[in-house]
């Protein structure tokens, strides 16, 4: 194909009909109308001799061909916007833009609602959607696909073309309701092995930090009830004489703070802190509207320290 043939203005659309899959909203992201992009789309199947996008229930699906191209095309436009130094700037207090942000639970109880009323202060036009994942896995394929903006939750590995950022850590403690038998007592491995556990399991494997650090030992703990919704485990344990080994944070986020102990764990079961981190797509970096609401977070979750 020859390159003195493409209009470099296609192959932006291209990259906002993948992020966007919907061909208005893919309009406003770079500024053009309805049917511009429309015209845009069937230049771009003319070019590349391929559908590109079929349209679904869901949206604008990408068929294998566009999928094949997306990366390489977005790191090309990157690297094309950092090359000729990219300043554009971007006015929260007059934009339309609509984020999508990719969270885990967790973030979502604790940081969404300090954030949400920060856009709202700096963006009153902006827009918000949320998509939730579980494993640390979705967050990327949310990224890759356009089908988020940033997401955040656990780290998901290392890879060039998902930066990320540390955000926050949380500690891990031993929850009872008040007046538990624990809680009058010492806590000693023995002790915590000797009463009913409920284990936290998002990913729905079974089995939790403690557990691992128990093999080690050749201990085991008596799990009774096992579920996926870290923020159901509160009012159960308030409610029961269970214990549960969670995020600190996440009881705290519960509202039940009043109604339940919080009790270290035994010393042969130390747990590293869970560190939470914001992901984005490499093709993202220049864009000013992404790079201001990344840094919304950022300052957001300082403010939270």
């Amino acid at each position: 194909m020859d390159l003195h043939g493409i209009d470099l203005n296609l192959l932006v659309a291209f990259d906002a009909l993948m992020c966007e899959r919907n061909v208005t909203r893919a309009g406003v992201r770079i500024g053009r109308t309805q049917p511009a992009m429309s015209a845009a789309l069937s230049r771009l199947r003319l070019l590349l001799k391929d559908d590109l996008f079929i349209r679904s229930a869901s949206g604008l699906q990408p068929t294998p061909r566009a999928l094949e191209l997306s990366v390489p095309l977005g790191d090309a436009l990157a690297s094309i916007q950092r090359t000729l130094d990219f300043t554009q700037a971007f006015e929260p207090s007059r934009s339309t833009v609509r984020f999508t942000l990719g969270l885990s639970d967790h973030p979502a109880f604790t940081l969404l609602p300090a954030l949400l009323q920060r856009l709202a202060q700096q963006g009153p036009g902006m827009t918000v959607k949320i998509k939730s994942f579980t494993a640390r896995e979705d967050a990327l394929v949310l990224l890759d696909a356009g089908e988020a903006d940033v997401a955040i939750g656990v780290p998901g590995g290392n890879t060039p073309r998902i930066p990320t950022m540390p955000l926050f850590e949380e500690r891990f403690v031993c929850v009872a309701r008040k007046k538990h038998p624990l809680t009058k007592k010492k806590m000693t491995l023995d002790a915590f092995l000797a009463h009913p556990h409920l284990l936290v399991s998002p990913e729905g494997d079974g089995v939790g930090h403690v557990d691992t650090r128990l093999a080690q030992l050749g201990r085991k703990r008596h799990i009774v009830v096992t579920l996926p919704q870290m923020y159901a485990a509160p009012s159960i344990i308030a409610h029961s004489d269970l214990l549960a080994t969670m995020m600190e944070g996440a009881v705290q986020a519960s509202g039940l703070r009043d109604a339940l102990s919080l009790l270290s764990l035994p010393k042969e079961i130390d747990l590293a802190p869970v560190p939470f981190v914001l992901h984005w797509h490499r093709r993202n970096d220049a864009h000013p509207a992404q790079r201001w609401l990344r840094e919304q977070i950022a300052l957001v979750c300082r403010r939270k320290a």
